[in-house]
């Protein structure tokens, strides 16, 4: 009896052998038989799942923001059962610093499919992220919720701290991979703003 494939599977497999090429060689620099050769299947079935390079990274892109969302959340729940708003907000900006292989490879695409969408037709007609303030929302929120908890100084603006945590880790993030500053310099920047916010961790 042959065997079940798992199609979703199947996306997903070409989507990291996208990843994989695209974190040596830069996103825009790859092809379709590239991302093949790397799955270790063949053409015809890139192209039966996904029919454009277009489609292909749309998909990757959701693909890893997915990875992104999943890591990010797992972060806070390492400190404990019930991580603080600190704990939350700190995780998810140390997720988006590219530390280590996997988050160096999402910061560097991630960025790649910033600029593409700017100038690719395909990704231009689609939304690059379905919620755009999402983030910046929720770090708001958490915020919020440590100030009226008493965990942040009162008088913070909530959504001028969130904007400004993320756009300086976004570049913070750009700096490290470039060689601008050291990974624990970034870090130790982080921190130092959080303490500002924060008054407990």
């Amino acid at each position: 009896m042959p065997k079940r494939v798992d199609h979703e599977e199947r996306r997903a497999q070409i989507a990291e052998a996208l990843i994989r090429v695209a974190g040596r060689r830069g996103l825009h620099a790859v092809a379709m038989r590239d991302v093949a050769a790397e799955a270790g299947v063949s053409l015809r079935l890139v192209q039966y799942y996904f029919e454009t390079k277009g489609r292909l990274l749309f998909y990757c892109l959701r693909h890893l923001t997915d990875g992104f969302t999943a890591r990010a959340g797992a972060r806070p729940a390492a400190s404990g059962p019930h991580p603080g708003p600190r704990a939350a907000v700190q995780a998810l900006l140390l997720a988006s610093l590219p530390t280590d292989e996997e988050s160096r490879t999402f910061h560097l695409l991630y960025s790649s499919y910033a600029i593409l969408s700017v100038t690719d037709e395909t990704l231009a007609a689609q939304p690059f992220v379905d919620d755009p303030d999402a983030a910046e929302n929720t770090v708001t929120g958490l915020v919020e919720r440590a100030q009226a908890e008493g965990s942040a100084d009162p008088g913070v603006d909530a959504r001028i701290e969130a904007i400004s945590l993320l756009a300086m880790a976004a570049a913070m993030g750009t700096g490290i991979l470039v060689g601008q500053r050291s990974a624990e310099s970034a870090v130790a920047m982080l921190h130092h703003h959080l303490d500002r916010i924060f008054t407990t961790t």
